[in-house]
C-alpha cells in the first residue's frame, strides 16, 4: 500500500480559503532523483498568483510552492551528490515542478545543494527562488561588474532585498526603491541610495544607471528606460509594458527574465549565506495548516522580506 502525506492542495482557482491540507500519495524518487522530507518551504508572490488562477500550471488541482528546505529521506539510483539524512535546500522545476507546500517532495538530485549549517531551515527556504531570480538577473543576464550602478524596485521585496545584497557582494552603487519606512531596512542591506516611489518620480531623479531589476511591472519598465545610461540592461522579472523596440531605440537592452534551478548559483547562494554576505530577511512564519494565511498576509502588499511556512514542526 502506498504511503501518504499532507499537502496544502487546491481544486479550484480562487482566494486563500480554497487551499486545504489534504492527504496525498507520498512520491518515489526515480533514477537521478531524491525524495526530501521538506523542513519548511518558502512561499512568494507567483504562488498566490498561480492560486488566483490564470498562471503557467493551467487549472487546478495542483499543490504550490517552489522553495525547499529539509532532509534527504531516499536517494533514487544513480544519485552520487546526495545521501539520506543530508539538509538540503534549493528550487523546484518553475513553473511546472510546483509542490513544495507538502511533507515530501521528489526533483533531480542537482536541484538542491547542502544547507549550511550557520543558518536553519526557515533562513535556508526563504532563499532559493528569490536569490536565484536576483542572481540570473544581475550575475547571468546582466553580468553586472564592480562600480557600476544598479536601481532594483521594490528593494525591500523578497527578490529585491537578496539583489541589493548580491549586487553589495559584487561591488555595485546600489539604488532601490521603497517607501520611506523601509529606507533604513535597505540602508542596512547596503543600498547606497532610496528612493521613495511615493514621493518622487525615479525617473526624474535617478541617471547614468547601468542595471535596473524591474519586480513591478506595469510602467516601471518604460519609466526605467529613462535612468539608463546608452548600453545599460534592464531585467524585467513579470510581464510589462515594455517593447524591446523601444529599448533598442533608447540604446539599451531589454530582457525578461522566468527563473530556472541551477546547481551552480545554489552553491553560489549558500557560500554568501555560509559566510553571512546574504541573509533573508523573514517577514512571517506560519505553519503548514496556515497556508491560506500566509497568502492573506503576502495579499497585502506590505511585506518585507520573505514568508515561509513550516513543516512537521519547528524548522
Amino acid at each position: 500500500m502506498a504511503e501518504v502525506m499532507r499537502a496544502v492542495r487546491q481544486d479550484v482557482a480562487g482566494g486563500p480559503e480554497v487551499l486545504k491540507v489534504v492527504e496525498v500519495e507520498r512520491p518515489e524518487p526515480g533514477p537521478t532523483e531524491v525524495l526530501v522530507r521538506v523542513r519548511a518551504a518558502g512561499v512568494n508572490p507567483t504562488d498566490w498568483k498561480h492560486r488566483a488562477g490564470g498562471g503557467f500550471l493551467g487549472e487546478p488541482p495542483f499543490v504550490l510552492g517552489w522553495d525547499v528546505s529539509g532532509v534527504v529521506e531516499k536517494a533514487g539510483l544513480g544519485v552520487t551528490i546526495h545521501r539520506p539524512g543530508d539538509e538540503v535546500f534549493g528550487m523546484l522545476r518553475y513553473p511546472f515542478g510546483a509542490g513544495s507546500h507538502a511533507e515530501y517532495v521528489v526533483a533531480p538530485a542537482r536541484t538542491f545543494v547542502f544547507k549550511p549549517p550557520e543558518i536553519d531551515h526557515v533562513q535556508a527556504a526563504a532563499l532559493p527562488l528569490a536569490g536565484l531570480t536576483a542572481w540570473q538577473a544581475l550575475v547571468d543576464t546582466a553580468q553586472v561588474k564592480h562600480g557600476q550602478r544598479v536601481l532594483i524596485h521594490a528593494a525591500a521585496g523578497g527578490v529585491g532585498h537578496l539583489a541589493v545584497q548580491i549586487a553589495k557582494h559584487m561591488g555595485a552603487h546600489v539604488i532601490g526603491t521603497a517607501s520611506a519606512a523601509k529606507h533604513e531596512f535597505l540602508r542596512g542591506l547596503g543600498a547606497d541610495e532610496a528612493i521613495d516611489y511615493r514621493e518622487v518620480d525615479f525617473a526624474e531623479v535617478v541617471k547614468d544607471v547601468d542595471i535596473v531589476v524591474d519586480t513591478i511591472g506595469g510602467d516601471y519598465g518604460p519609466r526605467s528606460l529613462r535612468t539608463l545610461r546608452p548600453g545599460g540592461v534592464l531585467v524585467s522579472l513579470v510581464l510589462s509594458r515594455l517593447d524591446a523596440i523601444d529599448a533598442g531605440a533608447a540604446g539599451v537592452r531589454a530582457e525578461t527574465l522566468l527563473v530556472e534551478p541551477d546547481f551552480h548559483a545554489m552553491t553560489w547562494l549558500a557560500a554568501l549565506a555560509e559566510a553571512g554576505s546574504l541573509r533573508a530577511e523573514i517577514d512571517s512564519v506560519f505553519p503548514l495548516e496556515d497556508a491560506a494565511k500566509a497568502h492573506e498576509r503576502g495579499e497585502t502588499g506590505r511585506v518585507t522580506g520573505k514568508i515561509v511556512l513550516t513543516v512537521g514542526g519547528t524548522a
